[in-house]
């Protein structure tokens, strides 16, 4: 009490000098680098009912812990899950187009979730479950290990300047996780519209002892028929930009190495013709050429 009213005595000018300098004498909190920006949005009428009225039945916290995905869903089937599903209509087309597998979308983008659990709903789908939060601390704190057949992630953010190179979610510590994670067998499939993030990417992956690029050495794979070609991406097509997937295959092995640091290897494909010498190494700047906004996500690059 006798603070507050020392405090009340002084100017705000000489307030904030207290405050501040017992500020400095706190110690200074450790902020987690998050790999997307949290963009609310509006949301309409029917994706804040459908939040509200379906997130019981499809939706997953993070405070319920580890999950058991067989007893979650009510069988044994193939887990497939997705990174940053924006509006949630290329997962729901997949849900619906492959009932025998299980899938679990994780988002930050309320609208887009809103969105998915209307048209989940709406298709009476069983094989869907949605996480509304940070999808490392859903890996780190919620899936078991060994528990993922299938990781997406798509037209993830490529923080194109230098300096915001550490908030991309593709980093050596990501797939040190990823590969506890996934089973021995999984693939990561990753799709891009930023082709220095795509050679990021490759070149990354490809320095890893314990993931296979599925399709070869220095290599990307055609678009894969289970993964739903956008409205945007058809755009971007028509006006000549490109898309390129990488799926890399978890090794079958115990070993309990994640990375080797072999010399790198710049050599990549694009649009069937060899690039010697990727303009993107790991450790230099992408400047983008292009970009299409495939999808609306917090995970995916901002408009």
């Amino acid at each position: 009490m006798l603070r507050i009213a020392l405090l009340s005595c002084l100017s705000s000018r000489q307030r904030q000098h207290v405050t501040s300098a017992q500020n400095r004498d706190e110690p200074e909190k450790h902020r987690a680098i998050r790999s997307f920006v949290l963009r609310t949005g509006r949301m309409t009428a029917a994706q804040s009912e459908a939040l509200q009225t379906n997130w019981a039945q499809f939706g997953l916290e993070l405070e319920q812990g580890l999950i058991a995905p067989e007893a979650l869903f009510g069988r044994r089937a193939e887990l497939v899950v997705e990174i940053g599903f924006g509006m949630g209509d290329s997962l729901l087309e997949m849900a619906i187009a492959d009932p025998q597998r299980d899938f679990i979308g994780i988002e930050v983008h309320t609208p887009g979730v809103g969105r998915l659990l209307a048209g989940a709903k709406e298709h009476g789908l069983t094989n869907l479950r949605v996480y509304r939060a940070d999808a490392i601390a859903v890996l780190n704190q919620c899936l078991p290990r060994q528990s993922i057949d299938r990781l997406q992630l798509y037209f993830p953010d490529p923080w194109p300047k230098k300096r915001h190179h550490k908030r991309r979610i593709v980093q050596q510590s990501f797939l040190d996780l990823l590969s506890t994670k996934l089973k021995p067998g999984a693939s990561l499939h990753i799709a891009t519209d930023w082709q220095p993030y795509a050679e990021y990417c490759i070149e990354l992956l490809e320095q890893q002892a314990l993931w296979h690029n599925n399709a070869g050495e220095g290599q990307f794979t055609e678009k894969p028929d289970f993964r739903p070609e956008t409205k945007f991406e058809r755009r971007g097509t028509q006006l000549g930009h490109g898309v390129w997937d990488l799926i890399f295959v978890l090794a079958k092995t115990s070993s309990s190495s994640t990375s080797s640091i072999p010399q790198p290897n710049n050599r990549a494909t694009f649009n069937g013709r060899e690039n010697e010498g990727s303009e993107c190494p790991v450790s230099t700047e992408c400047k983008p050429e292009f970009g299409i906004s495939t999808k609306e996500s917090a995970y995916a690059k901002p408009e």
